[in-house]
């Protein structure tokens, strides 16, 4: 288990409901994927995601993920990732979802 943190800690990640809108394979890259999102209010972001084992890139196109949404700008293989996708796994890796429809930009509490 990693470091215990407090609630403070926590409130600090702005983490959202996502809509893909694109998705590309990222060129010379062997993990990752372009992510283009909606997230409602605050905008297209785009993401550079290392899900490229467990997903083709059209299959991602209109499904609903969770997003951090504040995480500091970082360049993947050229591309500015703007947040991070949250999924869960090691072997078989899965995007986390909402089990209800919810609209892009939804805050998860």
């Amino acid at each position: 288990m990693k470091d215990e943190i407090q609630y403070d800690d926590f409130v600090k990640l702005d983490i959202r409901v996502a809509k893909v809108i694109a998705a590309e394979p990222i060129e010379g890259a062997d993990k990752l994927l372009k992510i283009t999102l909606d997230v409602g209010d605050l905008g297209e972001r785009t993401v550079a995601a290392g899900i490229k084992a467990w997903y083709e890139p059209e299959d991602l196109v209109g499904k609903t993920v969770t997003y951090l949404a504040n995480l500091a700008p970082r360049k993947l293989r050229g591309v500015e990732s703007q947040g991070m996708l949250l999924a869960g796994g090691e072997e078989e890796v899965a995007l986390l979802a909402p089990e209800k429809p919810l609209v892009p930009g939804s805050i998860v509490r």
